[in-house]
């Protein structure tokens, strides 16, 4: 498929989707989740690919939230179908079996913000800002942003946020738990991208476990939670990268995975 408003490109085993609508801030119409969806399911299909990064072109925006020309076409029917496309393609991207982090460049706003959540973890540039500012549109967030930033900040914070519709900048996002990690305009790229090849470097099953365990067990009460970390921990043992990961720690080498998930 021929993309228009992503860029897909590789470099090693990391996978690289750059939204590319820098004229408008590269917000999300219906061809942008369409694309996104297509490169999710190529990426599913190329096991090379151990982790994957998401940025935005241009200098002044990750995603700035859904196209609001676009958006102010659609019937309520058709507010429907985007915000339910937008949410099972973020639930995709969420379930992953490799991480995913999102390196926001500059706005993350409204969908651009939910997107972002739907990743493993952020890392932000200094300019960067959030907010979910639907409110100040009369309507509110559509992909998940009433669910997701509850859970990343907490009711009282995600109320206030989405009620004031207001933005905040990288260094409070941090603050509150959105954020990982801060980094200079200029050093945000190497840094994300010196993550991602880190992660990429490891065994795929043991990747997979842990983001099962972590987003499957965060809803649970903690002894099922152990106890599915307990299975997880043990089909880690079935893969030929626990032998690698072993036996290049009594060799004293670095361990070369090359496990597969089937």
């Amino acid at each position: 498929m021929a993309y228009e408003d992503i860029i897909f490109e590789k470099e090693g085993s990391v996978g690289i989707i750059r939204f590319n609508r820098p004229k408008a801030l590269n917000a999300i119409t219906e061809n942008v989740l369409d694309e996104l969806s297509d490169a999710v399911n190529a990426m599913e299909e190329d096991e090379s690919i151990r982790a994957v990064v998401l940025t935005g072109e241009g200098e002044k925006a990750f995603v700035a939230g859904a196209d609001i020309g676009y958006l102010a076409k659609l019937t309520p029917l058709g507010l429907r179908e985007f915000s339910s496309k937008g949410q099972d393609l973020f639930f995709r991207i969420e379930g992953l079996s490799f991480p995913v982090i999102a390196c926001v460049n500059g706005f993350a706003l409204g969908g651009g913000l939910e997107l972002a959540m739907s990743c493993d973890f952020i890392y932000a540039s200094e300019n960067a800002k959030f907010g979910q500012p639907e409110i100040n549109l009369g309507t509110i967030p559509g992909f998940g942003g009433t669910q997701r930033l509850p859970r990343f900040v907490g009711k009282a914070m995600a109320k206030e946020l989405c009620m004031t519709g207001g933005l905040i900048g990288a260094n409070e996002a941090k603050e509150i738990g959105i954020v990982n990690k801060v980094y200079p305009v200029e050093e945000l790229w190497e840094e994300t991208m010196k993550t991602a090849k880190s992660i990429a470097s490891k065994g795929r099953v043991a990747l997979k476990g842990l983001k099962d365990c972590i987003h499957r067990g965060y809803d649970v009460d903690l002894r099922d939670g152990c106890y599915m970390e307990r299975d997880a921990f043990a089909v880690c043992g079935s893969s030929p990268d626990f032998n690698e990961g072993v036996g290049a720690f009594l060799e004293k080498r670095k361990p070369e995975f090359k496990g597969r998930l089937s």
